[in-house]
């Protein structure tokens, strides 16, 4: 006779960084998705780190750590700046969840060209 094991499904919040107990977990998931953003930026036009830096207003090293996740001690503000230096417009909207069975979140909802 065998011992199964049997692994339970556990469903996702949505943020990784919640379901991993992690403090500022909102925080974490919004940089993250800034720096998807960024990422892919860089590569549709082609730019080498050291450009995208210089257009960005920051240190080559800073951009390269950015981009491979240390996103630690790097503000909200100074990635959404990292996107208006790369042409990208931000507009933040504020209205009422549309789920009441969800707590309100932070999103980035990017447009199919980027513009």
């Amino acid at each position: 006779m065998t011992d199964e094991k049997t692994d339970a499904v556990v469903v996702g919040s949505g943020n990784v960084f919640a379901d991993l107990g992690l403090p500022d977990a909102d925080e974490h998931l919004l940089k993250a998705e800034i720096v998807v953003q960024l990422k892919r930026l860089i590569a549709e036009r082609q730019l080498t780190q050291t450009k995208a830096a210089t257009l960005i207003g920051m240190a080559q090293p800073d951009l390269s750590n950015l981009l491979r996740g240390q996103l630690r001690g790097v503000s909200v503000e100074r990635l959404m700046r990292a996107l208006t230096a790369l042409g990208q417009d931000i507009d933040i909207r504020i209205g009422p969840r549309d789920d009441d069975s969800r707590p309100a979140r932070i999103r980035v909802l990017a447009t199919e060209s980027g513009a």
